[in-house]
């Protein structure tokens, strides 16, 4: 056999050593991702997901057809600085919020395609005037319930991830909802428990000028096994303090006709005999996550 060939050669071996630095590198990079140094950025899917299942799942939403909110709202400005409200809501996206001021009630109401706001004029007596076209599309975007990421797909909605950012010292998951009309929100996802943290849209002042209006989501409550938020904190561009929705008590399903969501003036059912129960462990006017 002629030498060097290579069939003579002794099979290629991994020094000990070495084969024990390249299982530690293996090993180590696995610790480093465990502990979050390495993270795997997920989808905005499956982000959605784990959103969806936090707030309590799709199922259980889709049983709610309707829900009212009574609570308070806490105001910087005003002539008062609480006033009571009720908020109704009934699939597919029919809203009433009634806000009482120095024993005087406003409503905004829209049956999904047109609205109506009610204010007393100086006599007393209700005067009604129709949403402007701003408005209109404003209402449209509410995604009514359940928000615009349960069942997004089915909705027309696409969905993209930003990125992380920083909301209020907690990590979170920036996704852009993207709307069959065009127009755009962000929504900010707790990157530990998954649950909403803050929300921006677009709203128009009385003039009509655009801006951008910021929701802070906070102390969440299981009601019936959904996660609900009890406070709101609304604030936008100009105001030096945001304004809170304490949700004091919180009904789901319960029986709202169609009318109550007519044009104003129109035969119109009264309010209903029994409110909700209060929210679960709630803590009125707490700002805590």
């Amino acid at each position: 056999m002629v030498r060097g060939d290579a069939r003579s050669r002794p099979p290629l071996r991994i020094p000990f050593w070495a084969g024990i630095a390249m299982c530690a590198v293996g090993l180590w990079g696995g610790v480093l991702a465990a502990q979050g140094l390495r993270p795997v950025q997920p989808t905005a899917a499956q982000i959605v997901a784990k959103n969806v299942a936090a707030r309590g799942g799709a199922p259980a939403w889709r049983k709610i057809q309707t829900m009212v909110w009574v609570g308070h709202m806490e105001v910087a400005t005003g002539p008062e600085p609480r006033l009571a409200f009720v908020l109704e809501q009934k699939r597919p996206n029919h809203t009433l919020f009634e806000v009482t001021s120095l024993s005087q009630k406003t409503q905004r109401v829209f049956d999904g395609e047109h609205g109506w706001k009610v204010r007393p004029n100086r006599d007393g007596a209700a005067d009604a005037q129709p949403y402007s076209p701003q408005e209109i599309e404003f209402a449209k975007e509410g995604q009514g319930i359940d928000g615009p990421l349960i069942d997004y797909q089915a909705k027309g909605i696409a969905v993209e991830l930003v990125g992380v950012e920083s909301v209020e010292g907690r990590e979170a998951y920036r996704l852009t909802v993207r709307l069959p009309s065009g127009s755009h929100h962000d929504v900010w996802i707790d990157a530990q428990n998954f649950l909403d943290l803050k929300y921006d849209r677009t709203s128009y002042s009385a003039t009509g000028v655009p801006g951008i209006v910021s929701v802070f989501y906070r102390h969440y409550k299981s009601v019936e096994g959904l996660q609900i938020p009890s406070v709101l904190e609304i604030s936008n561009a100009t105001a030096k303090v945001p304004d809170k929705m304490v949700i004091d008590k919180i009904a789901l399903n319960p029986p709202l006709d169609d009318e109550a969501f007519a044009k104003p003036g129109s035969t119109r059912r009264h309010r209903m005999a029994t409110l909700p129960g209060p929210v679960p462990g709630a803590t009125q006017g707490s700002t805590s996550q």
